[in-house]
Parts: structure tokens; sequence; C-alpha cells
């Protein structure tokens, strides 16, 4: 996986860290063009400029390219880490305070056989973890549900189950997981028909008995707006690449607490403990996260930060440095530095 960091220094000496995955099938980014777009577009917007006025450098941001989420949450993101920093303060204390000092970790599940999903759910659970995502949308849509009623079965009714399918079904393959995973008890099925069939994923959400979690649909707030009034989503999922960084995506949290809807925020895999400390300070300001926040630093071999965000007994705690808390290793950085 291939990811984008930002540094931006400050006349005083002091640097801000963020960063961003590619994302070709969700936001359209890729390597090349992500580097364009923050080298030739974005920063000459913030360079000289006053880091405190960053609600008005992420509007200028914002306006200056058509999509290009992935970059420009980077650049949103290093700034607020800069600020963060010169103010002596974490992230969160940014954007009201938090509400939390710690979130439930979601676990992702895909193994090609059921009984390694089962046999990896029960290794994780024996660590803390109680919270699980299972990928959904490849195999057949009759064992897929089998899969899920299965591992349900497997481990009790104490964890919470919920599915993605990443758009990977049609409409009678949907209605055929969702009525027969109804003994699965799923908390959401996430994103079953591809991210522009709004109709589709309406009328699966009025007989589906499983609540429906948008994803690629969900590029901005309007999207959002869009698709709560129809009535094709009880959640989202919220992620700092697809609405342009740290600020929309709390604004994002808010319209999605306004209209009722339950909040899921994630780091695309696999970001790197910048990208999660990010999302973890994210959550702890974030009005619910009844739908999980899911890190993926852990599935990494390796890190580019000396304090790596770790999960403990299930849990992620609130990086209480200043900034987004963590300190990155610049020799790494270098280490897994392309040129492009």
């Amino acid at each position: 996986m291939l990811f984008r960091s930002v540094r931006i220094e400050a006349a005083n000496g002091l640097v801000g860290w963020g960063e961003a995955s590619v994302a070709p099938t969700m936001t359209g980014d890729v390597l090349p063009g992500m580097v364009a777009a923050v080298n030739d577009h974005l920063a000459p917007l913030v360079t000289g400029k006053d880091a405190l006025k960053r609600a008005e450098l992420a509007q200028v941001c914002a306006h200056a390219l058509h999509h290009n989420g992935g970059p420009k949450c980077a650049v949103d993101g290093a700034i607020a880490d800069l600020v963060g920093r010169h103010l002596n303060v974490p992230l969160s204390d940014l954007h009201g305070g938090a509400l939390r000092d710690e979130i439930t970790a979601m676990y992702l599940l895909g193994n090609p056989k059921i009984e390694d999903d089962i046999a990896e759910t029960h290794k994780k659970i024996a660590e803390g973890y109680k919270f699980f995502k299972l990928k959904v949308g490849i195999k057949n849509p009759f064992d897929e549900a089998d899969a899920a009623v299965a591992i349900r079965k497997a481990v009790g009714r104490d964890v919470v189950l919920c599915a993605d399918a990443n758009m990977g079904m049609d409409f009678r393959s949907a209605r055929i997981f969702v009525e027969r995973s109804r003994d699965a008890d799923l908390l959401f099925l996430e994103q079953p028909l591809r991210d522009d069939d709004y109709d589709g994923m309406a009328e699966l959400a009025r007989i589906s008995p499983v609540p429906l979690n948008g994803d690629e649909s969900l590029g901005n707030v309007a999207t959002i707006i869009q698709m709560a009034r129809a009535g094709s989503i009880k959640g989202a999922n919220l992620k700092t690449i697809k609405l342009g960084g740290v600020s929309a995506t709390v604004h994002a949290m808010s319209v999605c607490a306004a209209l009722g809807l339950n909040i899921n925020l994630a780091c695309k895999v696999a970001e790197t403990s910048v990208g999660a400390a990010t999302i973890i300070h994210i959550g702890c300001v974030a009005p619910n996260v009844n739908w999980g926040v899911s890190i993926t630093n852990h599935y990494l071999t390796d890190d580019i930060v000396k304090n790596p965000i770790v999960i403990r007994n299930g849990m992620m705690a609130r990086p209480t440095g200043a900034g987004n808390g963590v300190e990155v290793d610049e020799s790494q950085v270098a280490r897994y530095t392309i040129k492009v």
C-alpha cells in the first residue's frame, strides 16, 4: 500500500505531518497525481501563510482542486498537527475537546475459509477485541451469509459483528445476503452496491433487516444528506481521504449527528500511525462512534513513527502529546521514500 506523507515546517522550526493513502477505487487518487496535487497546487497556496488561520487555508485548498481528497487530507492533517504543536495542545482540543479518551477498536476479517475467520476471531477475542468487520461481496452471497451466521454462533452474542461489501454486490446478491444473514445479528452492512447506485441503495434499505452503512457513495456532505433523506443509510463511514481532511471530517460528523446517523470512522488500509492517531483524535470528539472506528497501522510490518499507536485489550487510547501525538522518525520516512 502506497501513501503520501506531507511535512510542513514553520518559520519557528516546528514540524507538522499529515498522511493519505492512495485509493484509486475510492477517491481516484494515485501516487503520481497526489504528488503533483500537493507540490504543484496545494503547497504554493499554504507556503508562507499563517498556519493558525487553518480554517481559511482548509477552505482555500478545498476549492483549489476538484476531488483529490487524499492530497487535501494530507495537507490539512499536517497543518492541524503543526498548529497543535505550536499551541501545545492535542489535535482533539482544536475541535472542541474530547468527549472520550479511548475508543473500541474494530478488527477486519477476510480469510478465504470460514474456519480461519472463526479461529482468528477467537484469537482476537482473547486479546480483548470485541468488534469485528467481515469482508463480503467476494464469494457466493449464500455462502457469505452462512459464514456470517456461523461466526456469530461460534463467538456468541457478546461481540459486535458487521460486514463490508466494498461495492461488491449487485441488488440480487445483496438481498440474498441480508435476508439469509438475519441470525448473524449484524450491526450493519456497508456499501453493498456501486457508489452511484443511489436508487438501489434506497430500495435495498426499505427491505433489508440489516441497516445499511454508506462508504464509497459518501464523498461529501451533500451525498450524506441526500442518502439520509432517501432513507438509504442509517450510518456513514467517514474517511479523511474522502472528505479532504480533519476539518471537513469534523464538519461531516456534525451533519451526521443532526441527521440522526450513526458514525463509523476508518483509516484506509494501510495507513501508518500518523493516520491512526489523527482518526483516533477525530473519534474522540465525534458526536457518536456507534458504528466503530478502524485504524490500520497494526497491519503493517513497520511504521514511520517512534511511538506507534498500539491497541491494548481491544481499545485505542487518545494520544496525549501535542498535535496528533506521534513523533515521526524521518529516517524511516527516508527509508521508504520512492521517487515519482
